[in-house]
């Protein structure tokens, strides 16, 4: 079947005539939709087996971004499509159908999930009526509006099907709105993409003008400012993160103050030439960028095992922090489970040889973990166990149900030194 397609996919288009080459591309993408609603309800099943905790992931999200090596937008996707498919079979029928596409459904769905409450003092048949009948004005309109505008649709809903009941809703609507605002609040910052970070998230209302009440000022156009409204507003946000990290008044982080933390080969920082300098979460940057940093960042020439740094504390202190914590950073890179992509700053240090049983906090029994990951080694079920290799590596043995024949694993996602 796969074959089958690449052969179609492969085929020549150019003699088309131009409304074979539209029902073409409507085919193509009626088909696209059939595979992800295949997809979608397959992810469905897993979740309800718990296949992805099972096999050692936080998440239906994390585990399809390992297992079918997607990007994190896709993965959560096709999760929210999971969700729609699951327990919604006229949904279902609609995707399959070509009536709605994924991201419409994952809109319909949780719009009639949430309105049940808004028709709480209704009778139930007249709530389960409006609840049903929301479900299939909003399948109609989805032959007409994308998900983005279906969403706003969805949050008047009641206006397009009972009127009457819409001003009363209103007000209840609007402080579960702000609640539910504030409970998916959130921030993320994207992997480094050819030397660029994608900040997205969502914040309340309140929080907003917070946020853009301290911008505001650093926003303003000087003369001869080049640069757009949105160059302007990202300088203002790193001026705003500057002005906290001088004023000495964030938490410690690792046992040191909050700082930008550049390691740095000492000669490259005299020089133009030399290898690039590597921050605190693994991302590289030029000597250049790190001299310049110099002015006003902490920067550590680190040599591993140098003289100029502790590396073993031996049992005098349980937690790896200062010299110690940062030179798990530049070895391990990040959380060392093969392939977690958590940087080093989101780790614990953990201890292979137990503390409490003997074991010295020091390089070589130390590896860094995230949360999650640290949880994983410490349950007794999951069967993992870590050694260091002959170069001061870790590795991880798996438990046989992931590998019958128990082959060291390295995390290869973390650049190394």
């Amino acid at each position: 079947m796969g074959e089958e397609a690449a052969k179609l996919a492969a085929a020549p288009v150019w003699s088309l005539a131009d409304d074979e080459l539209i029902d073409v591309l409507e085919a193509a993408h009626q088909l696209q939709q059939t595979a992800a609603a295949l997809q979608a309800r397959l992810v469905h099943q897993a979740e309800t087996r718990r296949l992805p905790a099972k096999q050692g992931h936080r998440s239906t999200t994390g585990w399809l971004r390992s297992l079918l090596r997607i990007d994190p937008q896709p993965a959560r996707e096709l999760t929210e499509g999971a969700a729609a498919m699951g327990g919604h079979p006229e949904l279902e029928e609609a995707v399959l159908d070509g009536q709605v596409d994924l991201r419409q459904a994952a809109v319909i769905s949780a719009t009639v999930t949430d309105l049940p409450t808004e028709l709480a003092d209704l009778p139930l048949a007249e709530a389960a009526a409006l609840t049903e009948q929301a479900q299939a004005t909003m399948t109609d309109m989805a032959g007409r509006l994308p998900a983005y505008q279906l969403r706003r649709v969805g949050e008047r809903i009641l206006a397009h099907i009972a009127p009457h009941l819409a001003d009363r809703a209103d007000a209840a609507a609007l402080a579960r709105q702000e609640a539910r605002a504030h409970r998916r609040r959130g921030l993320t910052l994207s992997l480094p993409v050819e030397g660029m970070v994608r900040i997205s998230g969502v914040l309340g209302a309140e929080d907003a003008a917070t946020v853009q009440a301290a911008l505001h000022p650093l926003c303003a156009p000087t003369p001869d400012d080049d640069r757009t409204a949105a160059q302007r507003r990202a300088d203002a946000l790193v001026d705003v993160c500057r002005l906290a990290l001088r004023t000495g008044q964030l938490p410690e982080d690792g046992g040191e103050p909050a700082q930008v933390a550049v390691t740095i080969p000492f000669d490259s920082l005299a020089t133009a030439l030399g290898p690039a300098a590597t921050t605190d979460t693994g991302e590289r940057v030029s000597a250049e960028t790190a001299r310049r940093l110099a002015c006003d960042a902490r920067i550590l020439p680190v040599v591993l095992g140098g003289a100029g740094q502790v590396l073993d504390v031996g049992r005098a202190r349980r937690l790896a922090t200062g010299p110690l914590r940062r030179a798990l950073h530049i070895r391990d890179g990040g959380c060392a489970f093969p392939d977690c992509d958590r940087p080093p700053r989101w780790t614990d240090a953990h201890h292979i040889i137990a503390w409490t049983a003997g074991g010295t906090t020091s390089l070589d029994n130390l590896v860094l973990l995230c949360r999650h990951h640290h949880r994983a080694v410490h349950h007794p079920r999951t069967g993992w166990q870590i050694r260091h290799g002959t170069d001061g590596r870790p590795d991880f043995i798996p438990p046989p149900t992931i590998d019958q024949q128990q082959r060291p694993r390295r995390n290869l996602y973390h650049p190394r030194p």
